[in-house]
């Protein structure tokens, strides 16, 4: 299965990487990557996430926790699209 980030997952990764790094660059760094990481399992485990109760088809939309940033993604037959990706503190996307 495919790991596919669309272009607004894209720009929450730079942006929570940018704001932590005004402070701390290497956490920010240790961050990302940490993260990344973890979102690469998802192709093995599509279902891990919480369903997201408004999706328009039950269980296509999914949230999952890491540490204190949350995942949101859709799952496909061949594809997991990573739609947007924030800080719990920033509230839902």
């Amino acid at each position: 299965m495919k790991l596919v980030y669309t272009d607004v997952a894209i720009e929450d990764l730079k942006r929570l990487r940018a704001f932590i790094a005004v402070h701390n660059p290497p956490s920010a760094t240790r961050m990302a990557a940490e993260l990344i990481g973890r979102i690469g399992l998802l192709p093995d485990f599509p279902e891990m996430g919480t369903p997201v109760e408004l999706a328009p088809v039950p269980g296509s939309i999914r949230d999952i926790v890491f540490g204190r940033y949350v995942v949101r993604y859709s799952v496909h037959v061949s594809a997991v699209i990573i739609l947007r990706v924030w800080h719990s503190l920033e509230g839902e996307r």
